[in-house]
């Protein structure tokens, strides 16, 4: 009967110390599998140390026959495996808050990255904007100067008849009064100063007979029928070709046409 209980024994006592053997194993191991560098592997690793070194001691003392009953054993394991399984919940945790803070780390960065590209589209509107105005301002302005020309033009232009209007010209082109005693009889033979005169054989037009008449548009758009137009352009050829009216009249008498 004593041979029996102390076999029995013996055999608890081995069935304990491989318990406490494997959980001390599988804490060592779950340690080792935390994320090296992390916080929760570094606290996992140094309580897997601790508990290792209390289960070789149960260990220790199971194997030398220490009086811990069996009850006793169970316990302690118990305790061992339900401290194993907290600091893995716990190490869940943490990596689950990790995760969040990294999402909620994310969002913020997709939403200042938004509100960039917002600002920058914006910005890009208010330039193009801007240029925009700069532009029509400027069309605006250099259409009052035209419109501010043209009235200056049309007050200052002169008026009357036509020999009246060459004669107020003649100022524009350097000329003294005089010229106008050439010009009066050189226009007078071309075209009889008819602002319409056309020639038949060679289609010359207008007071000056310009050939083609056409060729009075440089003056201004209104050359077939404004007398104005046709002596600017007249007295200008002349200047060109002549230098004043009284060359041109030379001429005009010497060969017949000017």
């Amino acid at each position: 009967m004593s041979s029996f209980m102390t076999g029995k024994r013996s055999k608890l006592i081995t069935i304990a110390a491989a318990g406490t053997v494997t959980v001390a194993t599988a804490v060592s191991a779950t340690a080792a599998a935390l994320p090296s560098g992390s916080a929760a592997a570094s606290a996992g690793a140094a309580d897997s140390q601790v508990l290792m070194a209390n289960q070789h001691q149960v260990a220790a003392r199971a194997a030398y026959g220490a009086t811990m009953s069996e009850e006793q054993r169970m316990i302690l394991i118990t305790r061992a495996r339900y401290a194993l399984a907290e600091r893995q919940r716990k190490y869940e945790a943490a990596l689950a808050r990790a995760a969040a803070v990294r999402k909620v780390a994310t969002a913020k960065a997709a939403d200042a990255r938004a509100a960039a590209a917002r600002a920058a589209a914006q910005a890009a509107a208010a330039r193009q904007a801007a240029a925009a105005r700069a532009v029509s301002k400027a069309a605006a302005q250099r259409q009052a100067a035209q419109q501010h020309a043209a009235r200056q033009q049309a007050a200052s232009a002169p008026s009357g008849s036509p020999q009246q209007i060459a004669e107020q010209m003649l100022s524009e082109f350097g000329w003294s009064s005089g010229q106008f005693s050439c010009l009066q009889p050189l226009w007078a033979h071309e075209s009889g100063w008819d602002t319409y005169a056309q020639n038949p054989s060679s289609g010359a037009y207008g007071i000056p007979q310009a050939l083609p008449g056409s060729k009075m548009a440089s003056a201004g758009g209104d050359w077939q029928s404004n007398p104005a137009t046709q002596i600017r352009w007249g007295l200008s050829y002349i200047q060109d070709n002549y230098g004043s009216p009284c060359g041109a009249w030379a001429h005009e008498q010497t060969d017949g046409w000017y």
